[in-house]
């Protein structure tokens, strides 16, 4: 990662640069017609993994995935009639449809925080498509704002809180919509909405503690089986997902890197989760940023359930 951000307009170099640097996994910072998103390939999970180590942010959320057309959106979700005519209506725009994962789509599991579901968007700004275009993979891409700041709406927004954590800013102006895609649930029975924004969309708006999207808070993907953390070695009975110098039945990461860690954690509950023994155990993940992301996700898999 470079010590400084650089900004540079909106044109092809911008955008064959911006290529270049998803191609080596690193996050780019990109406008949309709602916000400027940090952009990187949503099928390398160690680069998605680099979004949230930029963005600082404490948790892994589901993130929308954007991709040039319908034809493209299909290849990663399964969409009913209704979730087919919504796209039809309103993309390219500001319209985020949550719905089913397909079995092969090759998303990073970081990406849906290990759902079986997939937040998908066609953005409409023609620098975000020129970008989708010249990469040619699905783009991961959330607020280009450190956690918990407002989100950017100009590239000098982007640089106040992300300067020198990410390589690039495409300088695109101002963005027309400023506030983030509405997004709707079209994963069976009634269309549901998810987060409100820049469009009025009728659907079933309900109190839910299952993070599906972007934008929503309470409890995640969670194993079915216990999971003890902070454990040093695992028992007879448990599964051991390691991390560092405690190898495990399988390791986050041999050297201890946590965006390694990061990448690998989703696919790393699943596989434990199909394992013979009853129960988990996952070793120290200490540190912060990242670390730390990872031990928040770990913690709320861990807590009792109700």
């Amino acid at each position: 990662m470079p010590h400084a951000t650089r900004i540079m307009p909106a044109g092809p170099d911008a955008i064959a640069e911006a290529r270049r640097l998803l191609e080596q996994g690193q996050p780019v910072a990109v406008p949309t017609e709602t916000v400027y998103g940090l952009a990187a390939d949503a099928t390398n999970g160690e680069a998605v993994a680099g979004i949230y180590a930029a963005k600082g942010r404490p948790s892994f959320n589901p993130l929308i995935v954007h991709v040039p057309d319908i034809a493209a959106a299909e290849l990663i979700g399964i969409f009913n009639d209704e979730a087919r005519a919504l796209a039809q209506k309103h993309w390219p725009g500001p319209l985020t449809l949550v719905v089913p994962l397909r079995t092969d789509a090759s998303i990073a599991s970081l990406v849906t925080a290990g759902l079986n579901s997939i937040a998908i968007r066609v953005p409409a700004h023609p620098v975000m498509r020129a970008l989708l275009d010249a990469f040619g993979r699905p783009l991961a891409a959330p607020s280009a704002n450190a956690s918990g700041r407002i989100s950017p709406t100009r590239a000098a927004h982007v640089l106040a809180s992300l300067d020198g954590r990410i390589p690039l800013v495409i300088d695109g102006g101002s963005t027309e919509r400023g506030i983030e895609s509405t997004i709707i649930a079209a994963t069976g029975g009634a269309l549901r909405l998810l987060r409100r924004g820049p469009l009025d969309i009728d659907a079933l708006e309900i109190s839910t503690d299952q993070i599906e999207a972007p934008g929503q808070l309470a409890s995640h993907y969670a194993p079915a089986k216990p999971l003890r953390l902070d454990a040093q070695e695992g028992a007879e009975d448990e599964f051991l997902i390691g991390f560092g110098p405690i190898a495990g039945d399988l390791t986050l990461s041999e050297t201890g890197d946590p965006i390694e860690a990061a990448a690998r954690l989703f696919d790393s509950l699943h596989q434990a989760d199909e394992a013979p023994q009853p129960n988990i155990a996952v070793a120290p993940i200490p540190g912060g940023g990242i670390a730390a992301a990872i031990r928040d996700r770990l913690q709320r898999a861990a807590a009792p359930r109700q």
